[in-house]
């Protein structure tokens, strides 16, 4: 974004308008003979969120109140966040059902050079408080490491990573390729992507120096878990319920793209 002028919606009508979205999104499957149809009433009504991809989510100041909303839904949460305000995840009166801090480099130098913080100076000053004030925070805590070849993944940052680790005390810690899409093809190229087995060789080599184990992986998205045992997460109980009437999203209109 390149301006910090928010739109504050209201959390309830933000949380029903994302219901709406995922039922418009899933509708199709409706006329599908091949899905079964009790699957698809329920997929109407979703169990988790993901608070993430549109911007740094720890800028809307309603925050808690959408994840209480969530939370009395009955619909897990998680957070995903780059760690530059500590003092707004210090004050949240609701915390997410799971907390991911994307630690995507091991010092200051390479901070700067792949996050490129635009507002925050101190951008790096502040993750750093991010990272200490983590073992203090009563929920799931996963630290996420989105590792680019020959960038931030050098065997010489592997020690100091584990030091981050170390510090923040996550529940899980996530080491996940970079993949060659979006705008980070105007910085990077396919080659930064590194192979599943750069993945696990990475993670094998972390997870001893943090006291933990690797606990699973996924060769179809790179992607290696670090862990001490895989907890499943429970899904809160539900006091408040979807209107009957809510409906769903209506659909968009794209326009033809002219040539």
């Amino acid at each position: 974004m390149d301006t910090l002028t928010l739109n504050e919606q209201d959390p309830l009508e933000m949380l029903y308008d994302s219901v709406k979205a995922q039922r418009r999104l899933i509708s199709g499957f409706g006329g599908n003979p091949n899905v079964p149809k009790e699957k698809f009433l329920d997929a109407q009504n979703p169990k988790h969120v993901a608070i993430s991809l549109n911007g740094e989510p720890t800028l809307y100041n309603r925050l808690s109140e959408y994840m209480d909303l969530c939370h009395k839904h009955g619909m897990t949460t998680m957070l995903v966040t780059n760690g530059t305000l500590p003092k707004v995840l210090e004050k949240l009166e609701t915390l997410p059902t799971q907390l991911y801090v994307s630690v995507d480099a091991p010092n200051k130098e390479i901070f700067d050079e792949i996050c490129r913080p635009k507002w925050n100076s101190a951008a790096w000053e502040k993750f750093d408080q991010t990272i200490d004030l983590l073992p203090s925070l009563d929920t799931r805590i996963v630290c996420r490491h989105t590792l680019i070849k020959d960038v931030n993944m050098k065997k010489e940052h592997i020690s100091q990573y584990a030091k981050l680790d170390n510090r923040a005390d996550p529940d899980f810690i996530e080491c996940k390729g970079y993949v060659h899409v979006g705008n980070s093809r105007e910085n990077l190229s396919r080659e930064n992507m590194p192979w599943h087995e750069d993945i696990l060789e990475f993670s094998n080599s972390l997870a001893p120096l943090v006291g933990r184990k690797l606990l699973d992986e996924s060769p179809p998205s790179r992607v290696a878990l670090i862990g001490n045992e895989i907890v499943p997460i429970p899904i809160p109980e539900a006091t408040m319920f979807f209107p009957e009437d809510l409906g769903i999203a209506s659909p968009i209109k794209h326009l033809k793209v002219v040539q």
